[in-house]
């Protein structure tokens, strides 16, 4: 299973006395530190302080209320595509609206969602579950069991935290099952194996979590046992990033996994055999597992593999059949499904029952191929959606054929298409949330500082006059092998490109766009190429008399809050808005912050002299310097974020200020790593950075 987009983290396992503050060889202690207990008084009433200030300031502005109230109209409007999670004969979707603010849980057949007015089911009501329970439950999701679906794990989070509850649902009785499989908040990971028994990896208590606070034991839970009698599994080592359990349900059978995830990049797996013996899937540490088809374990290899087979190259899917798992030499029946072409990259996998889908990036725009295996060979063909945008493949059915797949690009709303036997038909469309009639999308290309040729995506006026004078917003990311992709926002559409900004999008090194090699180029003591490319973007933007550093601001969350951070620090006379989002900006105390050990592969680690050498050029919250004239920045973070800790976006406004560098900070009450926990507040918090934004960029 792709673990980027798993991206579970974990609490921090070091209190501020216990941790060194490390800011350098012979630096002095941070003065800043007391920021960073999330939940400190002290820090707190400093937190409160600079939310009034932050509001009371642009609130007053006279575009806060419309901006305000465009948002919402969008974010609640009730003919969004309730976007389908497809389980056999029933459609399930989280709703969220006007009226429902925490959301509901609903089923629909699947004969019915393709009809215009769908007839739903509520499962679960979170507003009326929170106001029963006293909580700010948030869904988090959940896994039901095949092929009747009607017993799941919901995972519901208070407040919006990675850390969460899992709780036993009968759809039948629409009720929890009050002796289930339970289990209370905490960074847990649970899978069925049955009916009866599921695989559960949580906090066992001492020294049962890994130094990323992940769980580092999955146990064999049988109902109607207590889960302290429960047989373990596997333990994995403390400095794992974590250990999970997943089941692939086939039309041959369930096919049960354990997980070992020594770093975020890595991974050992296990089958669980009938009789519980661990037996482990012969694939390099650095392959991504991607599911079961027909026997055959399917992964995508993030480097290249030299087997008994033949060569196998970086970024190929490749098969093993489950059934020379005994075998002496079993990489020896390693054959290759389909390798990327140039400028290629396959971003999902989903495995069917008969066919196997790809979801492929070609120069960053998407198509999806349908594959058959005859005879030992694939045969691939095109889905015939269109291909100059994001094309996903967003829900199917192991069990079947059927696929939910979706279109979206800068300029046209969400298509939402149905796949079976019959063909491929359009299902639901997004109404138009702008008018795009003068608007004009292009993937333009500039040369990094390397000489390597960076793609970014640009929005604007087809009259847009070339007098460097357009309000630009330029988005980035560059981390995890993510990639960024063309998509339709309205909020973007109504607030920004309506009056004329300039929205640009950028694909820099780090990210997916362009296969493992893309990502591995600004790893760990690389990193600097990633704000490289960056910044290669904005000053392209201003060569080619698009903008100018008076009207170009950037925006960036969590790892873009980094890259957004080091923008700041390097070039800080390119910018005159940064929205630095739930950001890490402290990179040589970052293992120490929130779940920050659990991205070393990608960083580094700055216990390591080497790395801290490096990670000391770059690291915002390092560099920052007294006497430079930095644009007012507006850092964005969350209180209930467990992933990355507001102790870095904390510091670093704290540590701005203290140099006389007017900032903006504003952290939400909820919401977690996502900011906010309810469409009202999410609605207040964009419009409060669109209006910074237009404060700072538009022309007076």
């Amino acid at each position: 299973m792709k673990l980027k987009v798993r991206f579970l983290t974990a609490l921090c396992l070091f209190t501020v006395q216990a941790r060194a503050l490390t800011q350098g060889p012979g630096a002095s202690p941070d003065p800043f530190v007391w920021l960073e207990p999330t939940h400190s008084p002290k820090a707190l009433k400093w937190v409160k302080k600079q939310d009034q200030e932050t509001y009371s300031a642009l609130s007053q502005d006279p575009r806060f209320s419309k901006t305000r109230a465009q948002i919402l109209k969008i974010l609640e409007a009730p003919d969004k595509i309730p976007m389908p999670s497809l389980r056999g004969k029933w459609v399930f979707n989280f709703w969220r609206d006007q009226k429902h603010i925490h959301g509901l849980w609903r089923r629909t057949l699947l004969s019915d969602y393709k009809t215009p007015r769908p007839h739903w089911q509520t499962l679960l009501d979170l507003d009326l579950l929170s106001q029963k329970e006293k909580k700010n439950w948030v869904w988090q999701g959940a896994s039901c069991l095949p092929p009747s679906y009607d017993r799941c794990l919901v995972y519901l989070s208070d407040g919006g935290t990675d850390a969460r509850v899992t709780r036993e649902f009968d759809i039948p009785s629409l009720s929890f099952v009050k002796d289930g499989f339970n289990l209370p908040q905490a960074k847990s990971e649970t899978a069925w194996v049955n009916r009866d028994e599921i695989l559960a990896a949580t906090d066992f208590g001492p020294h049962s979590m890994t130094t990323s606070g992940y769980p580092r034991i999955v146990k064999l839970w049988k109902r109607h046992t207590p889960l302290s009698q429960a047989p373990t599994l596997l333990k994995g080592k403390k400095t794992d990033m974590e250990v999970y359990g997943f089941t692939s349900f086939r039309p041959s059978g369930p096919i049960s996994i354990i997980v070992r995830s020594p770093a975020f990049f890595r991974s050992v797996n296990y089958w669980i055999s009938p009789s519980f013996k661990l037996k482990r899937i012969p694939l390099p540490e650095d392959a991504d597992l991607d599911g079961f088809f027909k026997g055959l374990a399917l992964a995508v290899l993030r480097s290249d593999w030299k087997t008994p087979a033949g060569e196998f190259k970086r970024g190929d899917l490749i098969s093993w059949p489950m059934s020379a798992i005994n075998q002496k030499v079993p990489e020896k029946f390693v054959s290759l499904v389909y390798r990327p072409r140039a400028r290629e990259t396959i971003e999902d996998v989903f495995p069917a029952k008969s066919v196997l889908y790809l979801g492929i990036l070609k120069n960053v725009r998407g198509r999806i191929l349908k594959g058959r295996l005859k005879n030992s060979q694939w045969a691939w063909d095109t889905l015939s959606l269109p291909q100059n945008g994001e094309t996903r493949l967003v829900s199917g059915n192991n069990l079947s054929d059927d696929l939910f797949a979706s279109y979206q690009d800068f300029l046209t709303p969400t298509t939402l298409y149905f796949k079976d036997h019959q063909g491929l038909q359009i299902v639901k469309k997004l109404p138009a949330r702008f008018d795009t009639q003068n608007l004009v999308s292009e993937q333009r290309w500039t040369q990094s500082k390397d000489g390597t040729q960076i793609p970014y995506f640009l929005i604007h006026r087809k009259d847009m006059p070339l007098n460097g004078k357009n309000p630009t917003l330029l988005y980035g990311y560059g981390g995890f092998e993510i990639s960024m992709t063309p998509f339709y926002s309205g909020i973007i559409g109504k607030v920004w490109l309506d009056h004329g900004g300039v929205y640009a999008l950028a694909n820099i090194r780090g990210g997916g766009e362009f296969g493992p090699a893309w990502h591995e180029a600004a790893l760990k003591t690389h990193r600097q190429k990633a704000y490289d490319d960056f910044l290669s973007v904005a000053q392209n933007l201003i060569q080619s008399q698009i903008t100018d550093s008076r009207h170009l601001g950037i925006m960036g969350g969590s790892n873009g809050g980094l890259l957004v951070g080091v923008a700041l620090t390097e070039k800080p006379q390119l910018f005159r808005a940064v929205v630095c989002q739930v950001p890490l900006l402290d990179m040589l105390n970052y293992t120490h912050i929130g779940a920050g050990a659990s991205w070393i592969a990608e960083y580094g680690d700055p216990q390591n002299p080497q790395m801290a050498k490096a990670i000391a050029k770059y690291s915002p919250y390092q560099n920052v310097r007294p006497g430079v004239r930095y644009p007012k920045v507006f850092f964005v973070s969350s209180k209930d974020d467990d992933r990355v800790a507001p102790a870095h976006a904390r510091k670093m406004a704290a540590k701005m200020e203290s140099y006389g560098d007017p900032v903006f900070y504003y952290e939400t009450s909820d919401g977690g790593h996502s900011s906010a926990a309810n469409l009202k507040k999410a609605a207040k918090e964009d419009a409060l950075e669109y209006v910074y934004l237009m404060e700072r960029l538009f022309p007076k």
